[in-house]
């Protein structure tokens, strides 16, 4: 027997009212009205129980407060508290496009799917660094593309900045196991190994927000890249070759200087290929973006992206 509700979107928070705010602002703008909100405050010290009341009369919305566990255990205590047919998880540094629900809910009745994710896009609004990140992050040129920037890519892997599964998928699979570092890609993989049907909704993206410096994003990267590798030890069929390409990278930055010295052609030759990569970048990003100021600051955002993942990836295979 259906629910009442059909969709519930459930947000972890931690020390984030701003953010909530936001996301919450562009909820009551759906144009499609079956679905309720779980906001659930992990911890936080700052919480976000006053934004929370200003949206009661807006939208079908509850609010759980509970000890700091990490994003994995928080989603899945609004699984445990959801009463839709199907489940979204959103990051609270997210805004939903008005559009977004009426998408899922064409797409599900269109073609059927047990788990879902989109892509996410950076928004005029943000500052121009965050669109920067926006699009390193999407990019075919620095990720490959395996976080929803392809319509063709079979591997893809919902990620829980946009996320759907249905209550079946939950109660199968009892939900996310890692708490944090990469808990979402650990998550996908459990799915698709349950033989439940997984694909990418191109139109329901959403716009995410990234961080406000490079040493913010620097760090988020990093965490990405440890835990790529606790996914591989999970499952020995999770790391490829395109996950080594960061770390590859690193190493070539890394061994570049006493090539110069040492062996002045082949630091040439490195070098070379990470300006020949910068210019490649470059055009993918003002192509994509149409701003030139955007497109100067994806260069330094696509190293840091790199390196951080990089470090982070050989810093968890060698401990």
């Amino acid at each position: 027997m259906a629910s009442l509700v059909k969709y519930s979107i459930i947000v972890p928070v931690f020390n984030r009212p701003h953010e909530i705010d936001e996301l919450l602002q562009s909820l009551t703008h759906q144009s499609y009205g079956n679905f309720e909100v779980l906001i659930i405050e992990d911890g936080s010290t700052e919480t976000c129980e006053s934004v929370y009341e200003r949206y009661t009369q807006q939208l079908q919305i509850r609010y759980f407060f509970k000890p700091n566990s990490g994003p994995g255990p928080s989603r899945n205590f609004g699984y445990q508290h959801a009463r839709g047919d199907y489940f979204i998880v959103f990051d609270s540094d997210c805004i939903v496009p008005p559009e977004y629900l009426s998408v899922v809910d064409k797409s599900l009745q269109s073609k059927p799917l047990d788990a879902w994710g989109g892509p996410d896009r950076g928004h005029k609004d943000f500052t121009l660094l965050q669109q920067a990140m926006a699009f390193t992050m999407s990019s075919v040129i620095t990720t490959g593309g395996i976080r929803g920037g392809s319509k063709a890519n079979e591997s893809f892997q919902p990620r829980s900045f946009n996320m759907g599964i249905s209550q079946e998928v939950y109660s199968k699979t009892d939900g996310f196991k890692f708490d944090r570092f990469a808990e979402d890609i650990e998550f996908s993989i459990r799915i698709k190994k349950a033989g439940f049907r997984i694909g990418l909704i191109p139109e329901a993206y959403v716009f995410h927000k990234r961080r406000t410096s490079l040493q913010q994003f620097y760090r988020q990267v990093f965490n990405f890249g440890r835990g790529r590798v606790l996914v591989g030890r999970a499952h020995s069929d999770a790391i490829r070759i395109t996950h080594w390409f960061p770390a590859f990278f690193v190493l070539g930055l890394f061994f570049m200087l006493p090539m110069l010295l040492f062996w002045p052609p082949i630091g040439l030759l490195l070098g070379g290929g990470y300006v020949i990569y910068a210019i490649v970048l470059a055009i993918f990003a003002f192509r994509t973006t149409q701003s030139l100021r955007v497109t100067l600051l994806a260069i330094p955002s696509a190293f840091v992206q790199l390196i951080g993942y990089g470090f982070g990836f050989l810093k968890q295979i060698l401990s």
